[in-house]
């Protein structure tokens, strides 16, 4: 069997719990009925979007000593965006921290010359993808992680006993850079609808990932998770789980020792519940609070991570931040390099509102319509998530309690699994008050107002 057609009959592993081997016709068979007739056709139009519609089918091969990953990734694609595009744009830190090599990528089965832009793998789709239409899109590539924690490479690292894969999984995006002069996300992520992954490690592992578990067969375990911007991946030999339940959500810890992996599960079951109550439904049927190999606290679908070595003292702040990117980023997202505002600002303003933390900003007031390519480092953190959260709850005490946290829940019900930008959730602030706070929001937003 051709190997990157060894993701696509998984479905039959699963089922059956045996290796079912097709032969080499019905093989190329599977490769063209992910999308049916192929419907790319001849042409160019210079464009893509990232306003597609995309599920991913993915196997990743982990050495636990040597660091060495390879990916087999098929990514079927719906051309949503609403005009023809010639060219897919598929972001994954891999090329930035990873050395990453790609050893194949195809369309539809047939090999294509994709090139990679920084963090961006480009493939052309060898014609013209009208709107509506579908195509299967694999890339393959082999990368190490990393042994360090400095710069970004937390991202995508073995350390303490961990492996970090941060955004791994090529994904449909657009061109964005990944140096910044700060800690900002330099990421934008739709939603995809249906992720399976298919975990393939050399040694006996246990992992903590943005989805469900379904299969094992040996070492082997696959995942799937739905509704996700972003599919993560840690693992260590050692994880410890321990876990409850907060109304129909299951709240974990995981962590190389008992005691973290309480902390973990019991701050998270606590923000989880304060949050919950605020902002309303939850999309995911388990949130994992995972202990990571280190670097900076961060946010995934249905997962979130605290750094090993974390000092105690910081992890309610940390644990209730992250959980809140459950709803800012995970449940609506937006352009985290572009308009940080949208996510960082919300997470961090109803993060400190929970916890009574609220305080004032140690830089001079800024702008918040800027890009994180704009901000210092000592003043990213500053301006964006303190100045910014204070903004919004300016805007509570001047709406009432009430009617802003009622926007806010409506703002998230309206944009559930889209993208969106600053001036949508400011909007619907705007919207939900006889008052007029674009005195407020204007001087702040100036490229908005």
């Amino acid at each position: 069997m051709h190997r990157r057609l060894a993701i696509l009959v998984s479905t039959l592993v699963l089922a059956t719990g045996a290796v079912v081997v097709p032969s080499a016709a019905t093989a190329s068979a599977n490769a063209m009925s992910i999308v049916g007739q192929r419907q790319v056709v001849p042409g160019s139009v210079n464009r893509t979007s990232i306003n597609l519609e995309a599920t991913y089918d993915a196997r990743i091969r982990i050495g636990w000593d040597s660091r060495n990953v390879r990916v087999e990734s098929i990514a079927t694609i719906r051309n949503t965006s609403g005009a023809s595009i010639d060219r897919v744009e598929l972001n994954t830190v891999a090329p930035r921290l990873g050395a990453m090599t790609l050893t194949g990528t195809f369309v539809d089965g047939e090999p294509v010359d994709a090139s990679v832009s920084d963090q961006t793998i480009v493939v052309p789709l060898g014609g013209v993808l009208p709107a509506e239409a579908s195509v299967a899109v694999e890339v393959r590539y082999a990368a190490r992680l990393k042994t360090s924690l400095s710069g970004s490479n937390w991202m995508f690292t073995k350390a303490n006993g961990i492996a970090n894969l941060y955004r791994w999984l090529p994904w449909v995006s657009r061109k964005t850079p990944f140096d910044r002069p700060n800690f900002g996300d330099p990421t934008v992520t739709p939603t995809s609808p249906l992720v399976r992954v298919r975990i393939v490690p050399d040694r006996t592992l246990k992992f903590a990932t943005s989805g469900e578990k379904v299969a094992t067969e040996g070492l082997i375990q696959t995942f799937e998770a739905r509704n996700v911007r972003d599919f993560t991946i840690t693992a260590s030999p050692s994880f410890v789980t321990r876990s409850t339940t907060v109304g129909s959500t299951k709240i974990v810890g995981i962590a190389r020792s008992t005691t973290v992996a309480n902390r973990l599960r019991d701050e998270g079951a606590r923000a989880f519940g304060k949050l919950k109550a605020l902002l309303g439904s939850y999309p995911y049927p388990t949130l994992r609070v995972v202990q990571s190999a280190g670097g900076y606290a961060m946010e995934s679908p249905a997962l979130v991570w605290l750094p090993y070595g974390l000092e105690t003292s910081r992890y309610r702040y940390l644990v209730t931040h992250e959980v809140a990117h459950q709803w800012f980023y995970g449940l609506v997202g937006s352009d985290q390099a572009r308009e940080p505002f949208t996510d960082e600002a919300a997470a961090d303003f109803v993060a400190r509102y929970v916890l009574s933390q609220r305080r004032s900003s140690t830089c001079s007031t800024g702008e918040l319509d800027h890009t994180i390519y704009y901000y210092s480092s000592s003043c990213y953190f500053e301006v964006i998530y303190i100045q910014g959260g204070n903004l919004l709850n300016t805007a509570r005490t001047r709406m009432g309690s009430s009617a802003f946290w009622a926007a806010l829940r409506g703002y998230l019900t309206d944009n559930r699994y889209k993208l969106v930008g600053s001036e949508t959730l400011l909007d619907a602030l705007d919207d939900a008050t006889t008052l007029d706070l674009s005195s407020l929001f204007g001087p702040r937003f100036p490229r908005l107002y």
